[in-house]
Protein backbone atom coordinates (compact mmCIF):
# COMPACT_ATOMS: atom_id res chain seq x y z
CA UNK A 1 0.00 0.00 0.00
CA UNK A 2 3.07 2.45 -0.59
CA UNK A 3 3.58 4.71 -2.77
CA UNK A 4 5.55 4.62 -5.83
CA UNK A 5 8.52 6.53 -4.68
CA UNK A 6 8.24 4.65 -1.26
CA UNK A 7 8.38 1.37 -2.60
CA UNK A 8 11.36 2.31 -4.91
CA UNK A 9 13.06 3.76 -2.38
CA UNK A 10 12.56 0.20 -0.04
CA UNK A 11 14.63 -2.37 0.13
CA UNK A 12 11.96 -4.77 0.81
CA UNK A 13 8.53 -4.44 -0.82
CA UNK A 14 5.74 -6.62 1.08
CA UNK A 15 3.48 -8.32 -1.28
CA UNK A 16 0.68 -9.66 1.50
CA UNK A 17 -0.85 -7.75 4.55
CA UNK A 18 1.41 -7.99 7.86
CA UNK A 19 4.48 -9.14 8.45
CA UNK A 20 3.93 -13.29 8.21
CA UNK A 21 5.26 -12.79 4.37
CA UNK A 22 8.40 -12.31 6.33
CA UNK A 23 8.60 -15.07 8.32
CA UNK A 24 7.24 -17.65 5.24
CA UNK A 25 10.29 -16.15 3.53
CA UNK A 26 13.04 -16.65 6.02
CA UNK A 27 11.83 -20.56 5.92
CA UNK A 28 11.36 -20.91 2.44
CA UNK A 29 14.83 -19.53 2.25
CA UNK A 30 16.03 -21.87 4.84
CA UNK A 31 14.29 -24.80 3.14
CA UNK A 32 16.34 -23.83 -0.16
CA UNK A 33 19.89 -23.94 1.59
CA UNK A 34 18.50 -27.32 2.93
CA UNK A 35 17.75 -28.63 -0.48
CA UNK A 36 21.22 -26.85 -1.64
CA UNK A 37 23.06 -28.60 1.48
CA UNK A 38 22.12 -32.06 0.39
CA UNK A 39 22.00 -32.17 -2.74
CA UNK A 40 26.21 -30.91 -2.34
CA UNK A 41 26.82 -33.64 -0.20
CA UNK A 42 25.16 -36.35 -2.03
CA UNK A 43 26.81 -35.85 -4.62
CA UNK A 44 30.43 -35.38 -3.70
CA UNK A 45 29.59 -39.06 -1.68
CA UNK A 46 28.59 -40.72 -4.50
CA UNK A 47 30.68 -39.38 -7.27
CA UNK A 48 33.52 -40.14 -5.12
CA UNK A 49 32.24 -43.57 -4.45
CA UNK A 50 31.36 -44.31 -8.18
CA UNK A 51 35.12 -42.81 -8.90
CA UNK A 52 37.47 -44.41 -6.76
CA UNK A 53 35.64 -47.70 -6.94
CA UNK A 54 35.91 -47.79 -10.68
CA UNK A 55 39.11 -46.77 -10.14
CA UNK A 56 40.72 -48.75 -7.96
CA UNK A 57 38.99 -51.91 -8.70
CA UNK A 58 40.45 -51.46 -12.29
CA UNK A 59 44.41 -50.85 -11.03
CA UNK A 60 44.19 -53.35 -8.24
CA UNK A 61 41.79 -56.53 -9.40
CA UNK A 62 42.08 -55.05 -13.22
CA UNK A 63 38.60 -55.55 -13.13
CA UNK A 64 35.95 -53.31 -14.65
CA UNK A 65 32.93 -52.84 -12.50
CA UNK A 66 30.91 -51.49 -14.74
CA UNK A 67 30.17 -51.30 -18.45
CA UNK A 68 29.88 -48.40 -20.06
CA UNK A 69 26.24 -49.22 -20.87
CA UNK A 70 25.55 -49.60 -16.83
CA UNK A 71 27.05 -46.20 -16.27
CA UNK A 72 24.88 -44.34 -19.07
CA UNK A 73 21.77 -46.09 -17.27
CA UNK A 74 23.16 -44.74 -13.93
CA UNK A 75 23.18 -41.37 -14.87
CA UNK A 76 19.72 -41.23 -15.54
CA UNK A 77 18.49 -43.02 -12.81
CA UNK A 78 19.95 -40.69 -11.11
CA UNK A 79 18.56 -37.75 -12.37
CA UNK A 80 15.12 -38.45 -11.58
CA UNK A 81 15.37 -38.68 -8.03
CA UNK A 82 18.13 -35.56 -7.90
CA UNK A 83 15.73 -33.14 -9.55
CA UNK A 84 12.99 -33.89 -7.04
CA UNK A 85 15.30 -32.79 -4.55
CA UNK A 86 13.62 -29.54 -5.48
CA UNK A 87 10.44 -30.20 -3.90
CA UNK A 88 11.87 -32.04 -0.33
CA UNK A 89 10.78 -30.51 2.58
CA UNK A 90 14.27 -30.54 4.50
CA UNK A 91 14.38 -29.55 8.25
CA UNK A 92 14.16 -26.05 9.19
CA UNK A 93 16.51 -24.20 11.35
CA UNK A 94 15.17 -21.98 14.22
CA UNK A 95 18.66 -19.89 13.86
CA UNK A 96 20.24 -17.74 11.28
CA UNK A 97 22.28 -20.34 8.80
CA UNK A 98 25.20 -20.06 6.94
CA UNK A 99 27.74 -21.54 4.35
CA UNK A 100 30.08 -23.25 6.71
CA UNK A 101 31.90 -25.13 3.79
CA UNK A 102 34.99 -26.69 6.04
CA UNK A 103 31.80 -28.79 7.35
CA UNK A 104 30.32 -29.39 4.47
CA UNK A 105 32.82 -31.02 2.82
CA UNK A 106 34.45 -32.69 5.61
CA UNK A 107 30.70 -34.43 6.24
CA UNK A 108 30.88 -34.84 1.86
CA UNK A 109 34.10 -36.46 2.37
CA UNK A 110 33.68 -39.02 5.24
CA UNK A 111 29.92 -40.40 3.61
CA UNK A 112 31.99 -40.42 0.49
CA UNK A 113 34.84 -42.61 2.16
CA UNK A 114 32.98 -44.96 3.85
CA UNK A 115 30.82 -45.24 0.56
CA UNK A 116 33.59 -45.83 -1.10
CA UNK A 117 33.84 -48.96 1.29
CA UNK A 118 30.16 -50.04 0.97
CA UNK A 119 31.01 -50.52 -2.65
CA UNK A 120 34.52 -51.69 -2.73
CA UNK A 121 33.28 -54.02 0.45
CA UNK A 122 30.49 -55.63 -1.91
CA UNK A 123 32.64 -56.62 -4.86
CA UNK A 124 35.33 -57.67 -2.86
CA UNK A 125 32.81 -60.09 -1.06
CA UNK A 126 31.51 -61.03 -5.03
CA UNK A 127 34.92 -61.78 -5.96
CA UNK A 128 35.53 -64.21 -3.32
CA UNK A 129 32.19 -65.56 -3.96
CA UNK A 130 33.20 -66.58 -7.52
CA UNK A 131 36.55 -68.21 -5.66
CA UNK A 132 33.94 -71.08 -4.18
CA UNK A 133 31.76 -73.02 -5.68
CA UNK A 134 29.56 -73.77 -2.72
CA UNK A 135 28.91 -69.79 -2.12
CA UNK A 136 28.18 -69.41 -5.91
CA UNK A 137 25.27 -71.76 -5.26
CA UNK A 138 24.62 -70.41 -2.44
CA UNK A 139 24.20 -66.73 -3.31
CA UNK A 140 23.46 -67.21 -7.05
CA UNK A 141 26.54 -65.58 -8.78
CA UNK A 142 27.91 -67.46 -11.11
CA UNK A 143 30.07 -65.16 -13.16
CA UNK A 144 31.85 -61.86 -13.28
CA UNK A 145 29.03 -60.23 -16.04
CA UNK A 146 26.59 -60.99 -13.06
CA UNK A 147 29.09 -59.20 -10.45
CA UNK A 148 28.71 -56.17 -12.85
CA UNK A 149 25.36 -56.11 -12.36
CA UNK A 150 25.29 -56.88 -8.91
CA UNK A 151 27.78 -53.66 -9.13
CA UNK A 152 25.32 -51.74 -10.85
CA UNK A 153 22.51 -52.43 -8.57
CA UNK A 154 24.41 -51.92 -5.54
CA UNK A 155 25.35 -48.25 -6.53
CA UNK A 156 22.31 -47.12 -8.03
CA UNK A 157 19.80 -48.66 -4.60
CA UNK A 158 22.83 -47.38 -2.25
CA UNK A 159 23.32 -43.99 -4.32
CA UNK A 160 19.67 -43.36 -4.13
CA UNK A 161 19.19 -44.42 -0.12
CA UNK A 162 21.93 -42.38 0.74
CA UNK A 163 19.92 -38.91 -0.40
CA UNK A 164 17.87 -40.00 2.46
CA UNK A 165 20.94 -39.74 4.60
CA UNK A 166 22.00 -36.53 3.30
CA UNK A 167 18.58 -34.77 3.23
CA UNK A 168 18.53 -34.54 7.14
CA UNK A 169 21.05 -34.34 9.79
CA UNK A 170 18.94 -36.23 11.94
CA UNK A 171 18.21 -40.10 11.72
CA UNK A 172 16.83 -40.64 8.28
CA UNK A 173 13.50 -42.26 9.86
CA UNK A 174 12.55 -39.18 11.58
CA UNK A 175 10.60 -36.32 10.45
CA UNK A 176 10.40 -34.34 8.51
CA UNK A 177 9.70 -37.21 6.17
CA UNK A 178 10.95 -36.79 2.15
CA UNK A 179 8.53 -35.01 -0.01
CA UNK A 180 6.35 -37.24 -2.12
CA UNK A 181 7.82 -36.30 -5.15
CA UNK A 182 11.39 -37.41 -4.33
CA UNK A 183 9.90 -40.71 -2.47
CA UNK A 184 7.99 -41.71 -5.23
CA UNK A 185 10.83 -40.71 -7.80
CA UNK A 186 13.52 -43.12 -5.47
CA UNK A 187 10.77 -45.69 -5.45
CA UNK A 188 10.15 -45.85 -9.02
CA UNK A 189 13.84 -45.69 -10.14
CA UNK A 190 14.37 -48.92 -7.94
CA UNK A 191 11.76 -50.58 -9.23
CA UNK A 192 13.05 -50.28 -12.42
CA UNK A 193 16.77 -50.74 -11.63
CA UNK A 194 15.23 -54.10 -9.89
CA UNK A 195 13.39 -55.42 -12.78
CA UNK A 196 15.97 -54.22 -15.08
CA UNK A 197 18.46 -56.42 -13.33
CA UNK A 198 15.63 -59.74 -12.51
CA UNK A 199 14.64 -59.56 -16.10
CA UNK A 200 17.91 -58.58 -17.83
CA UNK A 201 17.13 -55.62 -19.82
CA UNK A 202 20.71 -53.72 -21.52
CA UNK A 203 22.25 -55.75 -18.05
CA UNK A 204 23.13 -59.13 -17.26
CA UNK A 205 20.32 -60.65 -15.56
CA UNK A 206 20.98 -61.86 -11.91
CA UNK A 207 18.67 -64.10 -9.62
CA UNK A 208 16.21 -62.66 -7.47
CA UNK A 209 17.55 -63.57 -4.32
CA UNK A 210 21.14 -62.31 -5.17
CA UNK A 211 19.22 -58.98 -5.64
CA UNK A 212 17.48 -59.54 -1.88
CA UNK A 213 21.31 -60.00 -0.93
CA UNK A 214 21.96 -56.57 -2.51
CA UNK A 215 19.11 -54.72 -1.36
CA UNK A 216 19.93 -56.03 2.81
CA UNK A 217 23.48 -55.35 2.28
CA UNK A 218 22.76 -51.69 1.15
CA UNK A 219 20.06 -51.13 3.94
CA UNK A 220 22.41 -52.29 6.42
CA UNK A 221 25.17 -49.44 5.15
CA UNK A 222 22.30 -47.16 5.42
CA UNK A 223 21.88 -47.23 9.34
CA UNK A 224 25.78 -47.32 9.63
CA UNK A 225 25.83 -44.05 6.56
CA UNK A 226 23.14 -42.61 8.97
CA UNK A 227 25.67 -43.08 12.46
CA UNK A 228 28.33 -41.97 10.41
CA UNK A 229 26.71 -38.68 9.33
CA UNK A 230 25.86 -37.85 13.16
CA UNK A 231 28.90 -38.46 14.28
CA UNK A 232 30.46 -36.49 12.07
CA UNK A 233 28.01 -33.61 12.38
CA UNK A 234 28.38 -33.46 16.31
CA UNK A 235 32.51 -33.78 16.19
CA UNK A 236 31.81 -30.36 13.08
CA UNK A 237 29.63 -28.54 15.55
CA UNK A 238 31.89 -29.29 17.97
CA UNK A 239 34.98 -27.75 16.23
CA UNK A 240 32.90 -24.67 15.30
CA UNK A 241 32.16 -24.22 18.42
CA UNK A 242 35.49 -24.33 20.02
CA UNK A 243 36.78 -22.16 17.50
CA UNK A 244 34.42 -19.59 17.90
CA UNK A 245 35.15 -19.39 21.34
CA UNK A 246 38.91 -19.35 20.70
CA UNK A 247 38.07 -16.55 18.59
CA UNK A 248 36.71 -14.80 21.10
CA UNK A 249 39.00 -14.98 23.59
CA UNK A 250 41.54 -13.94 21.32
CA UNK A 251 39.69 -10.71 20.11
CA UNK A 252 38.43 -9.97 23.21
CA UNK A 253 38.56 -6.18 24.44
CA UNK A 254 41.33 -5.87 27.46
CA UNK A 255 40.04 -2.63 29.19
CA UNK A 256 38.50 -4.44 31.74
CA UNK A 257 41.47 -6.44 32.80
CA UNK A 258 43.56 -3.20 32.65
CA UNK A 259 41.10 -1.20 34.19
CA UNK A 260 41.20 -3.65 37.12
Amino acid sequence: GATDAARGAAALVLTAPGLSVIDKAIDEARRIFGRITSYTIYRVALTMDIMFLVVLSSIFLNFAPLTAMMIVLMSLLDDVPIMTIAYDNPPVSEKPIRWQMPSLLGVSLVLGLFSIVESFGLLMIGIRVLLHPELQEYFGLANENQLQTVMFLQLVAGGHLLLFVTRTERWFFLPPFPATPLFFAILLTQIVAVLMCGFGVLVPSIPWTLIGWVWAYNIAWMFVLGGVRLITERVAAYATARRAKGVHIVTQSLQPYVAS
